[in-house]
């Protein structure tokens, strides 16, 4: 009985924790098109010249999405092997995730004028998100109470895992049973 609640822990928490990888995954691919906006802009106007750098609002969004990516590979070899070490490893990352989003969000709805603490974006690309968050603001929030969900289950997921201790591997009833393929060396000298 064992063994098949490990299993199924194990395939949740590998289906949660790819939620959190698709996640990622998208935020790459945002940063990707917006370096591409970024680039075709900078191509057609003429104070834009190659030693011009993207803003920081898309590294950042490449950086968070290459960290999800990379929690996700922690979390996926966490999982498959139910160390205990790798998924206090995991659940540190995705903690330490929650975190950061708790105070970035504080931050937001505690200081009225957080956008002038935010470097300029000369794109406009951070004005937009800006004004489509405003203008679907119930389904921004589902999205991230969504997410935050998924990181509170992966962690929660992996804590259940880490409890019910590593895998004894044992799928027969008695090590009786089984006959070792070898001996070792010292039991043949020590019958002598």
């Amino acid at each position: 009985m064992g063994w098949w609640v490990r299993s199924c822990l194990q395939s949740v928490l590998k289906l949660v924790n790819s939620m959190i990888g698709l996640t990622g995954m998208g935020m790459i691919l945002y940063a990707l098109w917006m370096l591409r906006s970024w680039y075709k802009h900078m191509d057609g106007t003429s104070f834009g010249g190659s030693g011009s750098t993207p803003p920081w609002f898309i590294y950042t969004f490449l950086g968070l999405g290459i960290s999800l990516c990379l929690i996700t590979c922690t979390g996926l070899i966490a999982a498959e092997t139910a160390n205990g070490h790798c998924l206090s490893c995991y659940m540190v990352f995705v903690f330490l995730l929650i975190t950061l989003e708790a105070a970035i969000t504080a931050f937001i709805f505690l200081n009225r004028d957080w956008e002038e603490d935010f470097p300029e974006d000369p794109t406009g690309e951070f004005n937009e998100l800006k004004n489509f968050v405003k203008s679907n603001f119930e389904m921004c929030q589902c999205i991230g109470l969504l997410v935050v969900a998924t990181q509170a289950l992966s962690i929660f997921m992996a804590m259940v895992l880490r409890a019910l201790g590593p895998d004894s591997g044992t799928d027969c009833d008695s090590d009786d049973d089984s006959i070792p393929a070898r001996l070792p060396l010292l039991r043949n000298q020590v019958n002598r």
